[in-house]
């Protein structure tokens, strides 16, 4: 089959869901109010909240949800086939994270800006709320920890690739000042910034900067993750438009402009999916196409750290509530075109389908390398640009999108902190500078304290996270769900989704439970003990708040 086909078949339904579906549900059941007084008019400080233009807004929610996931799960999970990964990816999109994203923004400016964390106690109860509080923090740490060993790993592989990956927050610096001092119209910022950014990357294979593979005792690896933490704790504590809304908004551009490249390269090239539609031969030792399809891709099609970034830093920057349909659904619409990419590129990239067996010989190969190489064939031999150069643009698209990720993360896991010192009344845990240093303290703990000296211990409990992160979704999807419940508006777009993700994790965990068994993996095997409890907790907890709900509508009724 020509990879075209895909490409419009997949685009064409996601700009449906946007024009049509998300349409509906904004007006239907969310019901947007263009007056209501959002929070980051509410409560402005102009640090974190800060009214914001919605095309910024948009770019700094997009690339804070995209990270590396959108590439790695599909990239990964095209092992089962090209067909299982298109579908989740394109109904998850429509059906699912764009839901999901919407409403978290949505629930959150309803009720001043909380994460969805700290609104679970007054939606939900306060057992959920401790569950999901966990939960965030479990996801934030394995976010935090694994991205900083990606954008390492890629800095040690492709030195080409440093100069772009550290310029562009230079960019970034300039286009804030630029943009919030009302120096240039955001047009000009925009296409000042781009040229910029793609310069370079451009320059980057002729200075390459590579880190020794030993400094001061330490390999390079961790050397480059401890000065990422470094950047991503100063990062997280400067006003968001200083540097992280400017950011996320180039990269975005960014992003799009790469898309373009790509699929326009595609188009030009017309190739064949060289993979199957379905592998019937598949490599010894991996695991069933269900439900593992459905935790393996997360990011592209839902995923609960999105409901993170939508209540912890987007809501407190929505300008105008009805741009929460724009920022939220349009964003998980970019993350899905991002994860379709990815698709193609790792099933359509390949001369021969020796070739893409060579690369999937085992499960969890693929991820990012395949992407890369893939989608560098397509566009040296769609448009002709030098494979390096392709090469070292798509590698700089994943950093950057994880570094990114990386930096509202930190943002993220310094609310949490913040949050818990204002649920038990612990007044320094809610300074900034103390917060962060606790956020950063737990991400080196994991990352050098369980992962040795090159600080990878983020990675030992990764094979949990696409667990734990729908279950995150889960929980979110409760929250709008009560809320919807309550203001007597129809749920059924909510619950079921919510319904599918409980039973396909728990399924997940059941079966990761008998993997960590026979590995011997005591350790995971206690902590997926520990997520499955809180799954089927939060089964229970979506029974009993739906039945309260339902129960005191009937009383209000009488």
């Amino acid at each position: 089959m020509s990879a075209i086909v895909l490409l419009v078949v997949g685009l064409g339904a996601m700009a449906l869901g946007y024009f049509v579906y998300s349409k509906f549900i904004a007006e239907k059941i969310y019901q947007l109010d263009p007056d209501f007084k959002t929070p980051a008019h509410e409560f402005e400080d102009g640090v974190d909240y800060v009214p914001t233009n919605r095309f910024v807004l948009w770019g700094h929610h997009f690339t804070s949800v995209a990270g590396a996931a959108p590439i790695v799960g599909p990239a990964i999970a095209v092992i089962w086939g090209w067909a299982p990964a298109f579908l989740w990816v394109v109904f998850g999109t429509i059906f699912f994270a764009g839901i999901h994203d919407f409403g978290a923004i949505w629930a959150s400016v309803r009720n001043k800006a909380k994460s969805v964390g700290a609104l679970t106690g007054d939606v939900v109860g306060k057992r959920a709320r401790s569950i999901f509080m966990i939960v965030i923090f479990l996801v934030l740490l394995m976010v935090n920890a694994v991205f900083a060993v990606v954008i390492a790993g890629l800095m040690m592989n492709f030195s080409s690739a440093v100069v772009p990956v550290w310029g562009a927050i230079l960019v970034a610096l300039v286009i804030g000042q630029l943009i919030y001092r009302r120096i240039l119209s955001l047009p000009v910022v925009s296409i000042i910034g781009v040229v910029a950014l793609y310069a370079l990357i451009g320059i980057g294979p002729s200075v390459p900067i590579q880190m020794p593979a030993e400094v001061g005792g330490m390999s390079g690896n961790a050397v480059w993750i401890l000065i990422l933490f470094g950047y991503a704790a100063i990062a997280s504590l400067l006003p968001v438009w200083v540097l992280l809304q400017p950011r996320d908004y180039i990269n975005g551009l960014q992003l799009f402009i790469g898309l373009i490249i790509l699929y326009g390269a595609l188009v030009l090239l017309n190739p064949t999916m060289v993979a199957p539609a379905f592998n019937s031969d598949v490599p010894a030792g991996t695991p069933s196409l269900i439900p593992l399809l459905f935790v393996t891709i997360a990011c592209g099609a839902i995923s609960g750290f999105h409901g993170l970034v939508s209540s912890g830093t987007t809501s407190k920057q929505l300008n105008k509530e009805t741009d929460a349909r724009f920022v939220g659904y349009f964003g998980a619409v970019g993350e899905g075109m991002l994860a379709l990419a990815a698709i193609l590129a790792a099933t359509a990239g390949f001369a021969t389908l020796g070739d893409w067996q060579a690369m999937y010989s085992a499960f969890g190969q693929g991820g990012v390398n395949a992407f890369v190489e893939g989608g560098a064939f397509i566009i040296h031999n769609g448009i002709g640009l030098p494979e390096a150069t392709a090469a070292t643009l798509l590698t700089v698209m994943a950093a950057l999108f994880a570094g990114t990720t990386m930096d509202t993360g930190l943002r993220l896991q310094r609310y949490i902190f913040q949050e818990w010192g204002d649920i038990y009344n612990q007044q320094w845990m809610k300074k900034p500078a103390i917060a962060t240093f606790l956020a950063v303290g737990s991400c080196l703990l994991l990352a050098f304290g369980a992962g040795g000296a090159d600080g990878s211990g983020g990675l030992i409990i990764w094979p949990l996270f696409g667990t734990t992160n729908q279950l995150l979704a889960g929980l979110t999807l409760l929250v709008i769900t009560v809320m919807l419940v309550r203001m007597k508006r129809p749920m059924w777009y909510t619950l079921a989704p919510l319904c599918f993700l409980l039973v396909m994790t728990i399924l997940a965990l059941l079966i990761q439970l008998r993997t960590f068994w026979n590995q011997g993996n005591m350790f995971l095997l206690v902590l997926d003990i520990v997520v499955l409890i809180a799954a089927i907790m939060v089964a229970m907890e979506c029974a009993s708040a739906l039945k309260r709900s339902r129960a005191e509508m009937a009383m209000q009724k009488d």
